[in-house]
């Protein structure tokens, strides 16, 4: 049984008002008193309930959300989930706001961190460019005693405390798998659409996706990324000129601008022995997928990824443990046939 404030009163024989002012530091209590309390509280093994202790006082966690400011159906949807988690606030005692940024852009990504590291926010979850002057700071914040959390995107080689966000390099891998079992025994290009090689969920994609590619078919080359900017306009004309191409056979979009490859496909008339594997499961995505135009959508819950976010900086605010498995973010695989 978990050992309770009143085992450390009995054990060091003291009233349960001097315990309760050694757990809080308060004053008024005598050295040598402190010390039989203290120890009373190591033999037994006492961990303190630092989340029900903070609920008793009304604690809130004040959190910024940094974003990028982009036309993205995906980062418009996790902008949702995170307005729902401010619906939630009084019920979970947060303070949330958000913080928009030029999208692939680390300076002005560095100028928000700064600003913020002279405040007094709870903690800071991040869609991080994955840059070294932003590495730089968020690790000198965590030296400072702020809780950063990474989302969607994380920090390579950073001091940031935790990343909800799925596996990208699995992602990556499980699109090649996928793409290669249904061109089956064909040979040809794949086209491949990303935002931008400056975040590192879109460099992990591709390194697993080139990864099986050569490993287990090598009948398929892969062509020159095409870099969208997260913008459905430039995707479209990168993807339309691509298209010009006649051995191309699949295309893989690991990131955004899935409108963009959409309409493309569509002003082309494109041949369906065309196979096309897309990230994140959108309204434009699922009529995608309804109509034969995308084949495969690899999906992340971003409302599991934001609640995850808020657990742990709380978590880290208080100084308790992260349950690894509850944070765990899953990758789902969605068919016209299995969609939710």
């Amino acid at each position: 049984m978990r050992p309770t404030v009143h085992d450390i009163a009995a054990a060091a024989g003291v009233s349960l008002a001097t315990v309760d002012r050694v757990l809080n530091q308060r004053p008024g209590v005598r050295g040598v008193t402190r010390e039989k309390v203290e120890a009373a509280i190591r033999e037994l093994g006492y961990i303190r309930d630092l989340a029900a202790a903070n609920l008793a006082k009304g604690r809130t966690y004040p959190l910024v959300f940094i974003l990028p400011a982009s036309d993205n159906s995906f980062m418009h949807g996790l902008n949702a989930e995170i307005r729902q988690a401010i619906v939630r606030s009084p019920a979970e005692r947060t303070d949330i706001r958000t913080i928009e940024v030029p999208a692939f852009d680390p300076a002005a990504l560095v100028a928000v961190l700064e600003e913020l590291s002279r405040g007094k926010p709870c903690g800071i979850a991040m869609v991080a460019t994955d840059a070294p002057e932003v590495r730089a700071v968020a690790d000198r914040m965590v030296r400072d005693g702020f809780p950063i959390v990474t989302l969607v995107s994380d920090l390579t080689g950073s001091l940031r405390h935790h990343y909800a966000g799925v596996d990208n390099i699995a992602a990556g891998r499980t699109a090649a798998r996928l793409l290669g079992r249904f061109l089956g025994p064909r040979k040809g290009e794949i086209a491949v659409l990303a935002g931008s090689m400056l975040v590192r969920d879109h460099r992990e994609r591709l390194e697993g996706f080139t990864s099986v590619m050569a490993e287990e078919f090598p009948g398929l080359a892969i062509l020159p990324v095409l870099e969208g900017r997260d913008d459905p306009e430039v995707a479209h004309m990168l993807v339309a000129d691509a298209l010009g191409n006649a051995g191309i056979v699949g295309v893989y979009s690991l990131g955004a601008g899935n409108r963009g490859l959409i309409r493309a496909l569509k002003e082309k008339a494109v041949d369906r022995t065309l196979t096309v594997i897309a990230h994140e499961l959108t309204v434009h995505t699922r009529a995608a997928l309804i109509d034969h135009t995308i084949d495969a959508i690899l999906n992340q819950d971003a409302g599991h990824e934001v609640r995850s976010a808020i657990r742990v900086l709380k978590a880290k605010a208080d100084g308790l443990a992260v349950i690894e498995a509850q944070e765990r973010i899953r990758l789902d695989i969605f068919l016209k046939d299995n969609l939710p």
